[in-house]
């Protein structure tokens, strides 16, 4: 019976790991800010995993702010990146990406939040009652995580980038057909040009 529960405890585990840690896709309009919450609760680890996937330079200010207000972190014209920390106080965080540097570009960001598990609370000694089973799972579910979030993180760097070279090979495209018709209007032009020079000299 054991082994059976410990099965569906992993089962459950995984469950919640893959369903809590699908992404977002938003778009940010140019002089606007997004933001998002969590209410958790003291010594909850946080996470905040994030990719600008298009829009001028790519490049966004993220924003993290506690519950009574505090600036946690905050970072300015970031591509990508992973914030990760402990909750200081219980209450609601607030996670904001904003574009107000922005003119009149707006940007879509990919994103995804992790709420781990709070602390363990002290037992009568002033020591945490152990649970391999438990942490192994938790490792586990971290692992996984974090392999998914590399995997659509890759998947959409892979898009970025099939998206710049083919702008690019469009661009060399039309350049040379650019560089075609000036070559053959050229040519012409002197051959108009030497045509009329001997019809003049026979002229005289």
């Amino acid at each position: 019976m054991k082994g059976v529960g410990s099965v569906g405890l992993i089962v459950v585990v995984l469950f919640s790991v893959f369903r809590s840690c699908l992404p977002y896709f938003i778009n940010v309009d140019a002089h606007a800010e997004e933001c998002f919450f969590d209410r958790v609760n003291n010594g909850t680890k946080l996470g905040l995993t994030f990719e600008v996937i298009e829009g001028g330079f790519l490049d966004i200010d993220v924003r993290v702010t506690g519950p009574d207000g505090e600036e946690v972190i905050s970072r300015e014209r970031e591509s990508n990146g992973k914030i990760t920390f402990a909750a200081a106080k219980t209450g609601v965080y607030t996670y904001c990406f904003s574009n107000k540097m922005s003119t009149m570009t707006p940007k879509g960001v990919m994103f995804s939040m992790d709420v781990g598990e709070p602390q363990p609370a002290a037992g009568a000694d002033g020591e945490a009652h152990p649970n391999k089973l438990a942490d192994m799972i938790k490792e586990l579910s971290t692992a996984l995580v974090g392999v998914k979030h590399e995997q659509e993180y890759m998947e959409v760097r892979d898009k970025i980038h099939r998206k710049i070279n083919e702008s690019t090979n469009s661009r060399v495209v039309m350049w040379s057909f650019f560089e075609a018709v000036v070559l053959v209007a050229m040519t012409v032009g002197q051959v108009y040009y030497l045509k009329r020079f001997f019809e003049v000299r026979r002229v005289v």
